[in-house]
Order: C-alpha cells, then structure tokens, then sequence
C-alpha cells in the first residue's frame, strides 16, 4: 500500500491552502486546551443524549461517538467537483431503481444480467411496477467517498435505504461554532443547518397528494434501535411526529395515525426500518415494529414510503459494480466519481485472483454493513484470512474484494498529540422535485494509529466537515486589498 495522502500538509509547499487557518489555529493550541475542548464535547453530547448502541455491546448500553476536535475542510472547487459527481451518480441510481422494479431496459441492453436483480435478496416483489413521484426511489442518499490523492476521490459504497449519521453533521457543526467561534470568524464555511428544513421539504414533495400540505412522520423501530437519537432529532427538528408501528393503521387503503383527537390521515412515512419488518403482511409475518397492509396502501397511490421499499438492489455491493455502466446507460455520460476497482468472487477468473491475494486485499460481504463481515488483509492474522477463504469458497457469491486503498488522512487530536488519521466521507443527497446536498457531509475517522476501519461501531469517531465559501470576486479582492 503506498504512502496515503495528507489533506493538510501534502506537497513540497508544505500545508495545502484550505487548511492553512487550522494550521495556524493548532500552532498556537496546546494539547491541554485541546483535551479540554474535547471533554467538554463529550460533556455535551451526554447531557444532549446523543448516544447509539454500539454493535456488541450490552444490552441496553449506550455510548458517545468519540468527536475529533481538528476539522476536515474542503475547497470550495473540490465541493463543487464532488456535488457534481454526487448529484450524477444518485440520479443515476433513482432512474436504475425505476427500471429494476420496471422494464429492466438495462438488462435487455446486455449490461447488468436480469438475474443479478431478481436473484438478489434484496430484490422487492411487491415493488414491481410502482409509479412514484418524479420517479425517485432513493430520496436519501448516503454515497460513502475516500480520497487517495490531491484531485483523487473514490465512491466506496451507496447507501439508499436507510443511511444514518446526519444528525451527527449537524451537532457536529453546533459543537465546532460553540468551540472555536474564532477560528469559524476566520474563515467563510458553507453553512449546514437548512438540512432539516431541505429534508421536510423533498419529503413534502414526494406525497401522491398535490392538496393541502402532505402529513409527514417519521417511523422507527423504538428506542433500542442504535440510531433512536438521530431518528427523535430529525422528527424534532422537521416539527413532524415521531411514530411507532403500533401508532399506525391502515383503513380502507389509507393509512392514520392515532391522536388523541382521533385518526389523523399520513401522507409520507420516512421509514427508519428495514423493509422485512415494514408489513407484516408482505415481509416477514412476525414483525411487531411494522404497520399491516401498508404495502397495499403504498400501491394505492395513498401514502409515499421513503425511501422506497425495494432500494437495497441497488447498494448492495455487488451492484456497485455496476453503477458506472448505470451511468453511461441512462444519461448518456462519463461518470464523474470512479468506483474502487472491485473484484466479483462469484466470477471465476475473479474469484482466483482473490484467493490469490487475500493478505492484500479488503473482503466484504455483499450485504454487509458497519464494518461487520469484512476482511482487512494487510491487519489480519493467517487464521482470520484462512478464516475467510473458507467463508468465500462456502458462498463465493457473497463476497466482493478490492484493493486495500491508501485513504487520506487529516489531523486528529489523539493521545499522543495531533497525528494523521485515516478519514472518509459520507455527504446527504436529497432528491425530490429537486436535488439537495447538504456542504460536506460526516467524516469518520479511524482513531486507531493505522486503522482503516472507520465505522463508529468499530471503535471509529466523526469530525466536523468543512467546506469553504467562493472566494470573492477578482474586484471585491483588490477592493479588500486596497482597503487593508
């Protein structure tokens, strides 16, 4: 693996332009005053409850995301670059959505075999031939970015069903403005906070009803689900209610919420529950978290569920491969945000290199997510790799493997001081009548000297992203520099 990227100091010109105020802001920062700002993050975000229920841990046991004090920040040129390829890419993946549960125009094209999708288990029967506004399927998107060089960024995952991490965007930059106002004076960052107010509206936007304004809640599982914090911020903050199945009915093909003013008609659900737990009816007959005959009501035309039931054929990690032919198939361009080159274990020729090559390779599971699943060659013991090749050999289709990639790094305030760390990005794009992307998006950071795991539930933290303002125009400089 060759020498990862340094986002702040890279180059013979030492630290590169968008980080030379938080160079500065660091020289003259101690160490004490640093751990100092970072307690007192985690002071605020337990006293906020801003906690989730790491993977493996005891019942019931929460816990804050460790947050980095240092931010990551983006030139406005890089942002712009990267909404471009965002806003390409999702378009994309909406229009392959339509055609999976439609025509499959794209398999009769010869570029993704029909198979893939209907074999795929993550495929929805019940979804073929839904008509939904403006045909958007995915209308919260997580695309997961890594950066290996200075105009160099990778698309590593999409994640269209249920992504999570923006409520920590938002507390993020809350945290960061209380802390550093200074530093924040100093510099002109693209704000954050419409996000919510964005998100209402493309959720409005969806409802098959044009009259009146649509009713919007947000379902979740409950409070022992990890993510319960961001699911009761965003409903708190949209002004909407926050439901539970047992909360909804369906009467007649509508479905309503109970209130103590009695059944008040839901147009759009924001579902934070996994598709089999959605209906009883036509998932998994044993879920208690769901609302029966739902799925009949979605056909009815008579409530919009976002995102749309059936996503999860298009992020699984198989199909990633597939996205930059998705791209060319439907709109006609060249994708502006490579993929990660990817290995397919259920192709032979695939397959072979892959055994081949395990000690150098990351194996996922197709399916798998939080960093569950997953083979970090270069980290690993011979067992856990003869562990793996077991594994694949059992169900080579499972598994997709690609090179273990040199992520940049950004500086992070760990224990021995300010050190690089492995980072990536996952930036929120909305699509409804329009397309939103909110500036930056959640940085996940490795904490572990070495580490590429990023995920929280992997022992990972989350830092403020930055994304710089334009710079002025050519006059209003030499106006600014006439007037100093």
């Amino acid at each position: 693996m060759s020498a990862a990227f340094d986002e702040m100091e890279s180059g013979p010109d030492g630290v590169r332009a968008p980080y030379r105020e938080v160079a500065r802001w660091l020289q003259q920062t101690t160490a004490a005053v640093l751990d100092g700002k970072r307690a007192e993050v985690d002071r605020f975000y337990r006293r906020q409850g801003i906690t989730f229920g790491a993977y493996g841990a005891a019942a019931g046991s929460e816990t804050t995301i460790p947050f980095d004090i240092v931010p990551r920040v983006l030139s406005y040129e890089e942002w712009q670059y990267l909404e471009a390829g965002l806003a390409q890419r999702v378009k994309a993946l909406n229009l392959f959505l339509t055609d999976a549960y439609g025509k499959r125009e794209i398999c009769r094209a010869g570029h993704i075999p029909e198979r893939h999708i209907l074999h795929n288990s993550e495929f929805a029967a019940v979804a073929q031939g839904l008509d939904l506004p403006g045909g958007v399927h995915a209308h919260i998107a997580g695309i997961d970015l890594v950066r290996t060089g200075e105009k160099q960024f990778h698309v590593l995952e999409d994640n269209v069903r249920t992504p999570s991490g923006v409520s920590y965007v938002l507390e993020n930059r809350e945290v960061m403005m209380r802390l550093v106002p200074d530093l924040f004076a100093q510099l002109h960052i693209l704000p954050v906070a419409r996000y919510t107010e964005e998100l209402l509206s493309t959720l409005r936007s969806v409802s098959f009803h044009d009259a009146g304004e649509p009713n919007v809640v947000l379902l979740t599982p409950g409070q022992l689900n990890s993510a319960y914090f961001e699911h009761a911020f965003l409903a708190d903050e949209m002004g909407i209610e926050l439901v539970e199945g047992i909360d909804l009915f369906v009467d007649e093909g509508r479905v309503y919420m109970r209130t103590p003013r009695g059944p008040q008609r839901v147009d759009v659900i924001y579902r934070r529950i996994d598709d089999g737990f959605l209906d009883p009816l036509s998932f998994r007959p044993d879920s208690l978290l769901g609302v029966p005959g739902l799925v009949g009501a979605l056909r009815s035309k008579r409530v919009n569920v976002v995102n749309a039931i059936g996503n999860g054929v298009a992020d699984d990690k198989s199909t990633y491969c597939y996205v930059p032919d998705m791209i060319r198939f439907y709109l006609g361009e060249e994708p502006i945000l490579e993929n990660v080159q990817t290995f397919r274990c259920g192709h032979a020729d695939d397959l072979g290199y892959v055994l081949d090559h395990l000690a150098d390779l990351v194996v996922k599971e197709t399916h798998g997510s939080g960093g569950k699943g997953m083979l970090v060659g270069p980290t690993s013991t011979r067992a856990e790799i003869d562990e793996f090749r077991h594994l694949i050999l059992a169900r080579p289709d499972a598994y997709i493997a690609q090179p273990t990639l040199a992520l940049s790094t950004c500086p992070t305030f760990v224990e021995a001081g300010v050190a690089p760390r492995h980072v990536d990005l996952r930036p929120f794009v909305l699509s409804g009548k329009e397309t939103v992307i909110v500036p930056g998006g959640l940085t996940r950071v490795a904490l572990k000297r070495g580490s590429l795991v990023v995920n929280s539930s992997q022992g990972g933290g989350t830092k403020d992203t930055w994304v710089l303002g334009p710079p002025p125009p050519a006059g209003a400089q030499r106006q600014q520099q006439s007037q100093g």
